[in-house]
């Protein structure tokens, strides 16, 4: 009796932790090619993190510019739909990555950072666009 308790504990236990793996949120760190391919989604964000200047200088086609450095991020992300997946680049991707953990506690379901940011994406010789 005792080792039936034990085995259904553990599978009890496994169910569990199993479920909560696959509801939870998480920033998804993606290259290049990952990222051609999410952009190909309808309901996908792209978001560039960068200031307006530097947005200003040249941006990936469909990119919005919320500004990480802005004291109105958190108000600005709000926008954002938190069910779409959201996408974020900035210069080299470390704004992008923390403006990506701000949207993680904020509730957003799937976030995505582009490794490198812009940077990476001129260096594999991609489109920008510029205003």
């Amino acid at each position: 009796m005792r080792s039936i308790l034990v085995v259904f504990s553990l599978v009890v236990s496994f169910t569990f932790l199993s479920c909560k793996g696959q509801s939870s949120s998480e920033i998804n760190n993606i290259s290049t090619d990952e990222m051609q391919s999410l952009l190909k989604m309808d309901d996908v964000q792209l978001v560039d993190v960068r200031t307006p200047k530097e947005f200003k200088t040249g941006f990936i086609a469909n990119a919005q510019n919320i500004d990480f450095l802005s004291s109105t991020f958190d108000e600005d992300v709000k926008k954002l739909d938190k069910e779409k997946p959201v996408i974020l680049y900035c210069h080299s991707g470390r704004r992008s990555a923390n403006g990506a953990e701000k949207l993680l506690k904020a509730g957003f379901v799937k976030i995505y950072n582009l490794k490198g940011g812009i940077v990476q994406w001129q260096l594999e010789g991609l489109e920008i666009n510029k205003e």
